[in-house]
């Protein structure tokens, strides 16, 4: 059953702590790989996924050290792309399997790269063939991903239409090695997902001194030169920041996370514009943002999500809580995620009571009394962090792999109960909880 809640706004917002985005932490870790000297990241995120990234980089031959608790992390690059041969563990790391591979062909070697299972059924083909028609020699599994080989001499660059209708890292992956080619290399991406990320991909890109271009068709040109290595720091992550805004939302509370603002590069910040439509009060500053809920949510609309779709969880697991039903679409490619992203939310709805109506590409979720039960994660970090908020109003709610989330926010448990110290943490046998 749904618990009530009393309806206040706070004299002033609690501060989450967010830890910083995996997204720019793997990108800046590749480009400081392939730049010219020592990069310094500071507050990176240190997650299962990151540390996996890093680990594969020193397997490539590139220095990495790690300052005191991991406040710090140091790449030194030489300007060129690996040599030699290696044998690459990618884990459950997506961003490892489609990065790093393009950034070992423009080396020299063979290079094998390999992962969990989870990662073996994720597709690659986008990348493996252009990796070919770039004039690598790429070998794979039967099923066309993981384990993969790439022999190379180095890339030559050229002209690549690459379907990017089940991912955009495939594009990511090209354009932040391209520099390293003997050639300039032209991209254009159809059916292009997730687009915010490549807006992510080029300014860091640019920031480390690559010559990129984009005409009025989207087509990216990305001309040979030298990465210059740099001293950044890492923005909080937008995505796990999802999470304490629609808490936030579903509590009638004020949560503000700071070094999150109006500048920032990464598109889930976007989903707080969603919150908007469901009632909740946003704030966007230079440098934080904050969001203001009522504790009520309004439904009653239907909204494309496709280019934040790792938020999308977050609403549909807070949906049911809504006073008329919410449509999510245009979120097809979150079925080759770490799991089918919309298969396992339905599933999960379902258990709790909730009833929902799925699409290749959609779901709609009705309003519901929920009830609480066991959570299935499928090993998804996402699924376990967004069914948390609910349990957050729906008592009894608890996750069949807490640990799950340690793939981008091992301490997530332990700072949802701290920020919301009155409310059951949804997890109680999570490792820190």
């Amino acid at each position: 059953m749904t618990t009530s809640v009393t309806t206040h706004l706070p004299r002033s917002p609690l501060t989450a702590r967010i830890p910083g985005s995996k997204s720019i932490t793997n990108r800046a870790l590749l480009l400081a790989a392939a730049a010219v000297g020592t990069s310094r990241l500071r507050a990176p995120l240190v997650s299962e996924d990151t540390l996996a990234f890093r680990t594969a980089l020193s397997a490539l031959g590139f220095r990495v050290t790690a300052g005191p608790d991991d406040e710090v992390w140091e790449v030194t690059g030489n300007g060129r792309g690996p040599v030699g041969s290696a044998r690459v563990w990618c884990a459950d790391a997506g961003t490892a399997a489609r990065f790093l591979p393009p950034f070992a062909g423009t080396g020299s070697g063979e290079f094998t790269f390999d992962g969990t299972d989870q990662l073996r059924a994720r597709p690659l083909w986008p990348l493996t063939d252009s990796l070919v028609e770039l004039g690598a020699r790429v070998r794979t599994a039967p099923e066309g991903g993981l384990p993969l080989v790439v022999e190379s001499d180095g890339l030559y660059g050229g002209e690549i239409s690459l379907d990017s209708s089940l991912s955009s890292q495939y594009l990511t992956g090209l354009m932040m090695s391209a520099p390293l080619m003997h050639t300039p290399l032209t991209l254009s991406a159809r059916e292009l997902v997730s687009r915010p990320y490549i807006d992510m991909t080029l300014a860091l890109m640019r920031r480390f001194g690559a010559k990129v271009t984009e005409d009025a068709t989207g087509t990216i040109r990305i001309d040979p030169g030298d990465y210059t290595a740099l001293d950044m720091a890492v923005e909080p992550d937008a995505s796990t920041a999802s999470y304490v805004f629609a808490a936030a939302a579903v509590t009638g509370t004020a949560v503000t996370v700071p070094g999150l603002g109006r500048d920032s590069l990464q598109g889930d910040l976007r989903f707080v514009d969603v919150l908007r439509r469901t009632g909740a009060r946003v704030d966007i500053g230079a440098e934080a943002t904050t969001v203001t809920g009522t504790g009520t949510l309004r439904g009653g609309f239907c909204v494309d999500m496709g280019e934040i779709s790792d938020t999308f969880m977050t609403l549909a697991a807070i949906a049911p809580l809504a006073d008329a039903p919410i449509t999510i679409r245009g979120i097809a490619h979150a079925r080759l995620k770490e799991s089918d992203r919309i298969a396992a939310v339905a599933r999960n709805l379902g258990a709790l009571g909730v009833r929902t109506e799925v699409g290749q590409d959609r779901i709609t979720i009705e309003p519901a009394e929920a009830v609480g039960t066991r959570i299935a994660c499928y090993r998804d970090h996402r699924i376990g962090m967004a069914f948390s908020v609910l349990g957050l109003r729906v008592p009894g709610i608890t996750l069949d792999d807490p640990a799950c989330v340690g793939k981008t926010f091992p301490g997530f448990h332990t700072e949802l109960h701290r920020l919301f110290p009155g409310h059951t943490v949804p997890a109680t046998d999570a490792p820190g909880a």
